[in-house]
This record gives C-alpha cells, structure tokens and sequence, in this order.
C-alpha cells in the first residue's frame, strides 16, 4: 500500500514533462455578489426594520444549437439595490421596480433622491450645500408603503456584461426592456413575491422604458402589474423633437414650460404661475399651432400679432421672437432668457441658473440643473453603498454612462419613438392597472404640456381613462430636488401604490 502511493507520485519522466502543456484555466463562472444588511427607520411614530441587499445578479442566455438545448450561458452583472421590510404574517406587502433614465442614467436618482430609506442633503436653488455633502433618514420613503427594487440597465451603475463579451445588444431600445424585465422576473421569483401587489417606476427616458416593459412583463411572462409611475414622463419624442425642421409640434408643446421658467426669473408681468401657464397652454393648444401651420402664409398683423404674445409669454424680446420666426428651440431658450445677466437657465430644473461661459453663445455650454445635484449624488452613493450597504466594488459606479450611445432605435426606423402603443396595450390586457403620471412645471427636458397631450391621445376604452391620475408639482425634472415637492410627491406616491394594490 505505500509503494504504491509513492509511485502515484513519481515525477513524469523528463521527455514527458518537457512535452507536457500546461492546461488552459477556465474564466470562472460568475456568481451573484449580494451582500444584505439589517436596518432600521423611524417613520411617523413607527420604526420600520428592514433588510437592503445591494450588489450584482447575473443574467443567462439559454443556449440552442440546431435546435438542440445546450445549457445556460452568462451574459451580464446588473447591479440591485432591494429593500424588504418585516412583515407581519400573512401580510402581503407591494414591491415597486424603479429606474431611471438617460438611457444611460443609473437610478441613484430615485433611489437617493425620493423612493429610499435614505436620501441626499444637497440643499436647493439660492441654497445648495458645499461638498462632501450628506445622508439623511428619509422618514416619508415609500418603503413605508412598499418595498424596493433599484435596477441599474447594463453599463450603469456596477452593471457590466461579462468580459470578452460585447454590450451592445443592451444598448437599445429592445434589449434594454428584455434585460430589466429579465431581472424583475428572476427577483420576483428568487424572493417569492409573484403573488404581491407590483408596480413599476421610471423616470424620464425610464417612462418609456417603464410602458414598454410593463407590456412586456404582461405578455411575456404573464406577471401582471398593479401600477406603473411615470415620473417626468416621454412616450412620444415627436413632441419634442426639434431636430426635424418642418415639426412646429416641439414649440408649441414646450411653450409652457417656457412661460413658467421665465415667470420663475422674474421675466414675465406679475400674475400667479399657474395662471400664466394656463394661458401658454390654451394659446400654445389652438392660435399658436394655427400661427405656425400658416408658415409665411401669415399676413403682417397676424405676424406681429403672434411675436408679442409669444414674447409676452416666454419673456424672450420681441426682436428676438421675430427673428425666431415664432420657433423657439429649447436649448437656445436656456441660453438666451438670461442673457442679459450673462447667466443661462437650467434644462432639467429651469429654476436653477450658472454663469454663462460665453455671453454671445448661441447654446448654453453646460446644464446649470445638472452641475447642480451631479456632485452630491454621487458622493451619497459611492458612500453609501460601501460604507453603510457594505457592498464593495473597485469599479467606478456610472452615474450617467456615455457608454450606452449610440443607442440603438432600429425598432423604430423611419417613425417617430413611441411607446403609446405598449402602454395601450398593456391598459386593454389588464384594466386593474393603474397609471400615475407626475409632471413638473420647470422641467426642460421633458415638458409636461407634451406628456399631457401624448395621455390625452392614448387608444384605449372610456372606462379605462380613470385608471390615470395626474400630479403636478412647481418643480422641474427631479422635482424631488424641490422640497415641497419631495413632500407632496412622497405622500402622492404613498397614496396611489395604496390604492393601487388594493385593486
């Protein structure tokens, strides 16, 4: 017995391991990384317990050759934040699935911003905070109400796809739904929550995200939703696309955001907010569209007539409007309504204003709104995530990921980007789900006279129409940043996911 374990062990004889090749290591198969910690939150007189579990799920393709199963292969890490609070027994709470947009934002925003446990201290216009910032307990969280999943898309946030593989098939419009939908099916399934009340949430480019997915989870898996919130909602980009020359649609529907900025600035005639953007929307809904569709069809008066109530309206000059001819782009309205002070008004929040780097600029150089919450936000999450989620990863956390683009639109070549149809068919497929759109009256990026006219054309039945509710907020893009806004918002949201999950 032990010569022979000693011959079991003889070194190969010299030829041999002169010709002997060392064996190819295989890359090791990627496993999730999640890492859960216990916490806890006061909210109201009640202290809510709860577990948050933040790292990387990893996604599979199943792999078919000539028809034949060959097993699952791994594709991409997408990184989750979930939080899931003690319930009683027998209670079944609500999950709400929420991202952002861009495409290419991760959904710190959101995240930190509105929905979680635990939000920025970043301060607001005339009082922003300097650095390194801070965290807080966000005692009006909708974890109150429902618990949280925070999904970042491919290349956001920690989401990668594996090494030696390409990530541009999640880099638009259709791989992008397949992905996320993929990671809510598999979260709800690993977590056993099929059978809970469920919503989705998106903001921004997340709204078109959110209405083709909520269709998607509906006929692909059969998982039907309780709600989707649309937060600074874009179905349909033809109302905001300036890019096409001959479509006057993008100026009218940005005329009220327009009259709202400037009355912020203090560059319209005293009257309250809403009054005066009730007037942009009625003129921007009927004259307006009939002033443009004339083109140079308009006689004199009716040219100089239009110039003065549009300058009346956005606080531009009449020489300027004129020279416009009466078709205001958005990124030259930032750029030119505070000229005068040599600042430029924000895109994504137009209450917000910076120094102009150049006074005869066409454009403004930089979002004076983005400069704004960028630093602060991702200070909170890279923090936040190591620190007090325990959650370690060396790679940069992409907030915003210039990786995605360009993205791809092939769905819809040659036609305008629109979901409207998805978002009809999801409301026709199941007529429990509810829809809550939240709009923000300083928002340039997505205007919310564009979103209103895009619900109000929606194909579906009558009765389905009470199904939608909308919020309106004195805020822009993140209105949350606002926080008036945050508060109302927060007891918005509570209130609609409640109602929601009840049927």
């Amino acid at each position: 017995m032990t010569d022979e374990k000693q011959d079991d062990k003889q070194p190969a004889a010299p030829d041999q391991a002169k010709d002997a090749k060392p064996a190819e290591e295989k890359p090791k198969e990627p496993k999730d990384d999640l890492v859960s910690t216990r916490h806890e939150i006061k909210v109201g007189r009640k202290t809510l317990s709860y577990t948050a579990t933040a790292g990387r799920m990893v996604l599979h393709d199943e792999v078919y050759e000539d028809g034949t199963f060959k097993g699952y292969k791994p594709k991409a890490e997408v990184s989750v934040i979930s939080y899931v609070a003690d319930a009683a027994e027998g209670e079944r709470r609500p999950v709400t699935f929420a991202f952002n947009g861009g495409p290419g934002s991760s959904s710190v925003w959101l995240h930190l911003g509105l929905f979680g446990p635990r939000r920025v201290v970043m301060g607001d216009v005339g009082q922003l905070l300097p650095p390194p910032y801070d965290l807080t307990d966000n005692a009006e969280t909708l974890l109150a109400h429902s618990d949280l999943v925070f999904i970042d898309p491919v290349s956001t946030g920690y989401s990668r796809t594996l090494e030696g593989t390409k990530p541009e098939p999640f880099h638009g419009y259709q791989g992008d739904i397949e992905s996320v939908g993929e990671v809510i099916r598999i979260w709800a399934s690993r977590n056993k929550r099929w059978m809970s009340p469920k919503f989705v949430a998106g903001e921004s480019y997340g709204t078109t995200r959110g209405a083709a997915l909520v269709e998607h989870l509906q006929t692909r898996y059969g998982m039907y939703v309780n709600g989707l919130i649309l937060i600074s909602s874009i179905l349909d980009f033809s109302g905001v696309d300036f890019d096409n020359q001959r479509n006057d649609k993008a100026h009218a529907m940005y005329l009220p955001t327009y009259a709202a900025i400037a009355h912020y600035h203090g560059k319209v005639k005293a009257r309250s907010l809403k009054a005066l953007v009730r007037d942009a929307e009625e003129y921007a809904s009927g004259e307006y569209q009939r002033v443009l569709s004339r083109g140079h069809r308009l006689s004199p008066k009716e040219r100089t007539t239009a110039v003065r109530k549009v300058a009346a309206l956005t606080g531009l000059s009449e020489e300027y409007v004129d020279r416009t001819d009466l078709r205001i782009e958005h990124w030259r309205f930032f750029g030119e309504l505070l000229r005068d002070e040599r600042r430029t008004a924000g895109r994504l929040d137009g209450r917000f204003s910076g120094p102009a780097a150049s006074a005869i600029a066409e454009n403004m150089d930089a979002d004076p709104s983005h400069d704004a919450i960028a630093g602060p936000y991702s200070a909170a999450i890279n923090h936040y995530l190591r620190d007090e989620l325990e959650y370690a990863n060396d790679l940069p956390y992409e907030q915003i990921s210039r990786r995605v683009h360009p993205w791809s639109f092939k769905d819809f070549e040659g036609r305008a980007i629109d979901v409207t149809p998805k978002l009809e068919r999801a409301m026709r497929q199941n007529p429990h789900l509810k829809v809550h759109v939240a709009y923000g009256y300083y928002d340039g990026a997505t205007p919310h006279f564009a979103a209103e006219d895009v619900i109000a054309h929606l194909q579906i039945p009558d009765e389905l129409r009470a199904n939608i509710e909308h919020r309106y907020y004195e805020a822009g893009h993140m209105m949350y940043v606002h926080e008036p806004s945050r508060l109302q918002q927060s007891k918005d949201l509570a209130d609609f996911v409640t109602r929601a999950s009840r049927g």
